[in-house]
């Protein structure tokens, strides 16, 4: 069994600043035994402007905070699920949001760039539309890994259960979803959602989610959570910045999908 750790935080524009904070919960979530580590979307940088936001992606070929993830890996011999970073694309004017996955060894093992953007109104306020800035990925991913093979996605996929299914029809026995979950959604729908993802797919769910009010306004809604595959919280952050550890096994896993060979019908769905 391996000690898997969320880290939680309120990230803002400034870059140098994130990627301090990230460092020291990353390694507080070392030195209490973790070898896998999972930070929120947007860990290490979030604008509070469509104008910052823009000015902020990063080239994927010379990114600070994927060179951050691998440096941090590759020094303290860990596995990091480097929440999403907003990289560029060539001749696109709007960018990714990708999750990268760095092995122990500090080398890049998966890019999944988020497929499902939170084109939404919540509430009378101005409507939130990802899609002004960012281009929707389109292939799902799963990577093998010393925990079990994972399967990737960001924030608003929580939604689409149909991405899940797809992911474990690929192999997925590990999901996670690094977020950035409004404070209404959040309080209504998160632990509802996370835990039905582990049900459904009797798989671990590793969510790990911003939390606080942004420079700019903005309110996440944290409680980043760590579903076991019967969908029993094993780990659950409280409200702030800081971590939480849950052991990963792999038994669990089997022992459920055992006792209800539902995963044995998956068709061949589409996203």
């Amino acid at each position: 069994m391996s000690q898997a750790a969320l880290i939680q935080m309120c990230t803002g524009p400034d870059r140098d600043a994130n990627l301090l904070e990230a460092e020291r919960l990353m390694t507080l979530a070392i030195e209490r035994g973790a070898t896998l580590i999972v930070l929120p979307e947007c860990f290490s940088f979030m604008g509070r402007t469509e104008a910052e936001k823009i000015a902020g992606q990063e080239d994927p070929d010379d990114s600070p905070s994927l060179q951050f993830l691998q440096e941090f890996a590759a020094k303290r011999g860990v596995w990091v699920v480097g929440g999403s970073i907003s990289l560029s694309l060539p001749g696109n004017s709007r960018f990714a949001n990708s999750c990268c996955v760095v092995d122990a060894s500090g080398d890049l093992q998966a890019r999944y760039d988020k497929i499902h953007l939170f084109d939404a109104q919540i509430g009378e306020r101005q409507p939130y539309r990802e899609s002004n800035l960012i281009q929707a990925g389109n292939r799902p991913v799963v990577v093998d890994t010393p925990f079990g093979r994972m399967g990737l996605s960001i924030c608003y996929d929580l939604r689409f259960p149909e991405l899940y299914r797809q992911l474990v029809a690929m192999g997925a026995t590990l999901l996670t979803v690094p977020s950035a979950f409004t404070v209404s959604t959040g309080q209504a729908h998160w632990e509802l959602l996370l835990r039905a993802r582990a049900v459904e797919n009797f798989s671990y769910v590793l969510a790990a989610g911003q939390e606080g009010k942004h420079p700019g306004g903005r309110r996440t809604y944290g409680q980043s959570l760590i579903v076991e595959p019967w969908g029993t919280v094993v780990g659950r952050c409280a409200d702030g910045a800081g971590i939480v550890l849950a052991e990963i096994d792999q038994d669990r896993v089997v022992k459920a999908r055992q006792k209800i060979p539902c995963l044995g019908y998956l068709p061949n769905l589409p996203l």
